[in-house]
């Protein structure tokens, strides 16, 4: 095809980008997920590329090699995600530098930056269940608090408005 060498090399030329964007962003970041999600964008390149090349030369060469490569790559995601959920309970972060305890028991751990602390887990205030007075200690619904008395609810307290009392 005399006029298809232009669009030919459209088509590499964006799975070359695909691909390099996910080998940077593989590259650079650290959360587990993100570092499958650019796996996955370099293998779109490659793809990509080869259903280009399979396009330009007239043959189903690389439709068939992508479509089976995206079958594999669905397998993968599905066992890949399964694995981080298993990772995170474990250690409740997707950071690889935690990680380092995953290697074989001689191997000793390789740390290119130190490993920060994960965070105790913060307590945040509650707020005030709804019908009871602000500021006043609170027990689980229908029991009486320390006092020995019911707590009054908003329904038993006294009202202000902004014009006074309507009882004048």
């Amino acid at each position: 095809m005399p006029g298809s060498e232009p669009v030919l090399n459209n088509y590499l030329i964006v799975g070359a980008l695909l691909f390099t964007l996910g080998t940077i962003g593989f590259l650079t970041r650290r959360n587990l997920i993100v570092m499958f999600l650019c796996a996955e964008l370099m293998l779109q390149g490659v793809s990509l590329t080869l259903v280009a090349f399979g396009s330009f030369h007239g043959t189903w060469n690389g439709q068939v090699f992508s479509i089976f490569s995206l079958s594999l790559a669905a397998a993968e995601a599905g066992i890949a995600l399964a694995l981080f959920v298993v990772l995170f309970k474990r250690n409740h972060s997707l950071d690889v530098s935690i990680w380092q305890d995953l290697r074989e028991p001689d191997q000793p751990a390789i740390l290119d930056e130190p490993v920060a602390e994960t965070p105790d887990e913060q307590h945040w205030p509650h707020l005030t269940p709804a019908g009871l007075l602000p500021g006043e200690p609170h027990a689980p619904q229908g029991h009486a608090s320390h006092h020995g008395h019911a707590r009054p609810t908003l329904a038993q307290a006294p009202v202000a408005t902004a014009g006074g009392s309507h009882g004048n």
